[in-house]
């Protein structure tokens, strides 16, 4: 058996084929799907859904050189089985554009969805950015314009006005990245979506920035994450890249370099992008492992992505299964509540269940372990609210320390219903399972209490990572 120790503790318009199918992919794999070559990909989450929107490779089999005219959208409920709505955008949505449908993403403002795109323009300048509009994630979309956002003859524009990211911040300001040749560029947006809002400026501390920039923002701390080419730590073959990261207090910077987050990856170019969903933050990025492909036939990947206590993101972990599906619908109430318990160790701590920790195994204490030990038998774990929520689905992640906690042999879900605590309607199987979000359905119930009973296994206690409670 083993032991637990007290010293482990201590230490477009849409230019769009009316008839274009819809393909659900079968399971959850890497590349995400195979029918078509997709790359640069861009991820955005409305509701329960995370969106995927990414060029498309059709450079047939030998060609050395980048043939795209379209963009398309993915979409998944559980970032695990995605669906394929085709092409949503190209070339011709864009009158004044002449070729080369390359890196673009898609930010909601204003009740409409902005698509920013890298595409060859036919005036002066051989990139430019243009934006599309729409009104729903799926459009049809429109060019937004009528010219580019910003080409060579935007003052102090990049060497190669590619890749643009947008970001907008709590106070509803919306900026402007992108740039390509070590030509990093940022500016702020007008209100409207569609117009620089004051000068380009050049962000400083992008150690050896290449291309292809990514904003977010988490916990109150500014992430700018981008393609790099070195030789120092990040690929051995400078015909490669890796991905980089960077942070600041501030959306403008200045920046500090953090390290690499993504190694090199199968084709030469490296472009990805970051998301939360459903509590889970995602990486989604492309490679050459679909059949047939390389580095002109690229396909878009997702895999999990972690972050330590102190912020800092750490390396991927690039897979060929993908990630697990992730609990679908309904926003995770959680963070909201206050939690109690009937009994925790004097080396974990209550607040794990709900600060929203992406653990990336059983055993992963970087954001905080609850655990009950020396307690055995049913102990339990509870939400409360000070009104009343619809509840209709809870995930959970178990704590194993490889010591005295361990997966617990049974779990039941239950709520308050005005009088005494009672097991909630129609509930699916609470599942046990290590290393994965175990998840629960049931009948919604209104309650403004929520209680997770966990019965050990025989002498061990037990522990959670992280308890999601879903909004029905």
């Amino acid at each position: 058996m083993r032991t637990r120790h007290r010293a482990v503790k201590l230490g477009a318009a849409l230019a769009l084929v009316a008839s274009a199918a819809v393909v659900p992919t079968a399971s959850a794999a890497n590349p995400i799907i195979t029918d078509h070559y997709t790359a640069d990909p861009a991820p955005l989450v409305v509701g329960n859904t995370m969106y995927i929107y990414a060029g498309r490779d059709e450079a047939p089999a030998g060609t050395t050189n980048f043939v795209m005219r379209e963009w398309r959208v993915l979409s998944s409920t559980d970032a695990a089985t995605w669906t394929d709505h085709g092409a949503r955008a190209t070339i011709a949505t864009f009158p004044w554009a002449g070729a080369d449908a390359w890196a673009s993403e898609v930010e909601p403002r204003n009740g409409k969805y902005y698509w920013y795109t890298s595409v060859n323009g036919t005036g002066a300048g051989w990139m430019d950015i243009g934006v599309a509009v729409g009104d729903s994630p799926l459009g049809p979309f429109r060019d937004a314009k009528g010219g580019p956002l910003v080409s060579d003859s935007t003052p102090n524009s990049s060497g190669l006005n590619i890749d643009p990211t947008v970001f907008t911040d709590e106070d509803g300001q919306s900026y402007l990245y992108w740039g390509g040749y070590w030509g990093a560029r940022a500016a702020k947006l007008k209100p409207n979506m569609i117009e620089l809002d004051g000068p380009v400026v050049t962000p400083q501390g992008l150690a050896n920035f290449w291309e292809a920039p990514w904003m977010f923002k988490r916990n109150g701390l500014y992430y700018l994450m981008y393609a790099a080419n070195d030789t120092n730590g990040c690929v051995t073959n400078s015909n490669y890249a890796c991905q980089r990261y960077a942070t600041a207090t501030s959306p403008l910077g200045p920046w500090t370099h953090r390290g690499v987050v993504l190694d090199q990856v199968s084709s030469t170019t490296n472009h990805a992008g970051v998301v939360q969903f459903n509590g889970q933050w995602y990486i989604v990025y492309h490679n050459a492992n679909a059949p047939g492909g390389g580095n002109f036939r690229r396909s878009v990947a997702v895999d999990l992505l972690h972050f330590n206590a102190d912020g800092t993101m750490r390396k991927v972990t690039q897979t060929t299964t993908g990630p697990p599906p992730n609990p679908s619908g309904g926003t995770n109430l959680a963070p909201s509540a206050t939690a109690s318990t009937s009994h925790v160790s004097a080396w974990e701590s209550l607040a794990a269940l709900n600060n929203g920790g992406t653990p990336v195994s059983s055993a992963d204490r970087s954001n905080l372990a609850y655990g009950n030990w020396p307690e055995r038998g049913t102990q339990w774990v509870e939400y409360r609210w000070p009104t009343a929520k619809s509840v209709d689905k809870v995930a959970t992640y178990w704590f194993d320390d490889e010591q005295g906690i361990d997966l617990p042999a049974s779990c039941e879900v239950q709520y308050w219903n005005g009088s005494s605590y009672v097991d909630v309607p129609g509930q699916s199987a609470c599942g046990v399972a290590g290393n994965t979000f175990n998840t629960t359905t049931f009948t919604a119930v209104s309650t403004t209490r929520l209680r997770l009973s966990i019965t050990s296994k025989p002498d061990f206690s037990t522990g959670v990572l992280e308890w999601q409670a879903f909004q029905a």
